[in-house]
């Protein structure tokens, strides 16, 4: 619980400060540098206390195994969960209300929220997201390949030094989770700091009101569902396969939280798992809108369907379903600093 206060204290501070330096929001730009580099740092000490330990070095070819697994499971039971949400809320495929008028076309819960709920101003800061999404994803590639390399790098280095440079393991295992607990809560602090300068978090969610809200949590329960099917059928503890189920795509953050708590084998699976999400999602969101439904593509990225997917979303159904896709992806995002420690702690 300490770990979670800790955690959620970061992100908190963040958001306090960024609420009350909003309007010097363009002498802040050095922000992403620093979130950035607290990231690579993060990920590098992350790479070098598994490529120190014996047993995840031992278990290379089945972590790789596991992580597509727990990803397929998990798109199963989150598209499933999220499916089944869609229908009870009375929304067809396309997410239109079923049973209602047509008002060219567009008499839904979604069209609704965008015309009559959405204020000019609320349009103007969703038009917002879309456009800094869209940048986000220009940087999608080169920022997986330096998190990919610095997990690599660290790896490889300490898989070297261990095999007779490191005499003392017990301390520079110490010294890397130092590491990755000031990584972590640096990131999260620019991640709170990022939401309170843009100040849209609760006018989105009161834009959309709790219709939308349903979505991210058919989203994560789906996961944590698939995650307990994972924890039974995979050589997993259930605590280890619902922690990684419940990084919900957040590569960045999750596996930095498992390996903080000693769980170095989850913690790789939980990595390779979460950027597999994330990148699959680019390559399954228009077969699942054309597919299955435009509701549902949300439930595939998790975290990342506020930012790096969200255009993808916006391209492949609709403007007003980007609406679900941010929302859901903010909660999400939310979530995972709060429920990741606290599985960890029972």
């Amino acid at each position: 619980m300490a770990d979670l206060a800790l955690y959620l204290g970061h992100a908190v501070l963040g958001y306090i400060v960024g609420y009350f330096v909003r309007e010097k929001k363009n002498k802040l730009e050095w922000r992403g540098k620093v979130s950035t580099i607290a990231i690579i740092v993060m990920v590098f000490s992350m790479g070098m206390r598994m490529g120190a330990n014996d047993e995840v070095i031992e278990n290379l070819s089945s972590i790789g195994l596991y992580s597509l697994l727990i990803t397929a499971i998990i798109f199963t039971f989150s598209l499933s969960a999220t499916s089944l949400t869609r229908r009870a809320l009375g929304l067809d495929s396309l997410g239109y209300l079923r049973n209602q008028g047509q008002n060219n076309g567009k008499s839904s819960v979604t069209s609704s929220i965008t015309s009559s709920e959405m204020s000019d101003e609320n349009q103007m800061i969703m038009e917002s997201e879309i456009d800094n999404a869209e940048e986000k994803e220009k940087k999608l590639d080169s920022m997986t390949i330096m998190v990919i390399l610095a997990v690599l790098i660290g790896g490889l280095i300490a898989y070297f030094l261990s095999q007779g440079t490191i005499s003392d393991f017990e301390k520079f295992d110490h010294i890397m989770g130092l590491m990755i607990t000031i990584g972590l809560c640096i990131l999260l602090f620019f991640v709170g700091l990022d939401m309170g300068i843009e100040g849209t978090v609760f006018t989105q969610i009161k834009t959309v009101g709790f219709r939308v809200l349903v979505i991210p949590v058919a989203v994560i329960g789906g996961s944590l569902l698939g995650a307990v099917v994972c924890g039974i059928i995979l050589p997993l503890s259930m605590k280890e396969a619902l922690a990684i189920g419940s990084g919900l795509g957040w590569y960045s953050l999750a596996p930095g939280i498992i390996i903080d708590h000693g769980f170095v084998v989850a913690s790789a699976i939980s990595f390779l798992h979460n950027i597999m999400r994330e990148v699959l999602s680019f390559v399954l969101i228009p077969v699942v809108a054309k597919k299955i439904g435009y509701i549902e593509t949300v439930a595939l990225p998790g975290a990342a369907a506020m930012d790096v997917c969200l255009p993808i979303v916006e391209r492949q159904t609709r403007s007003d379903i980007a609406i679900f896709s941010f929302v859901s992806g903010l909660v999400a995002s939310f979530v995972v600093p709060v429920l990741v420690p606290l599985v960890l702690t029972f």
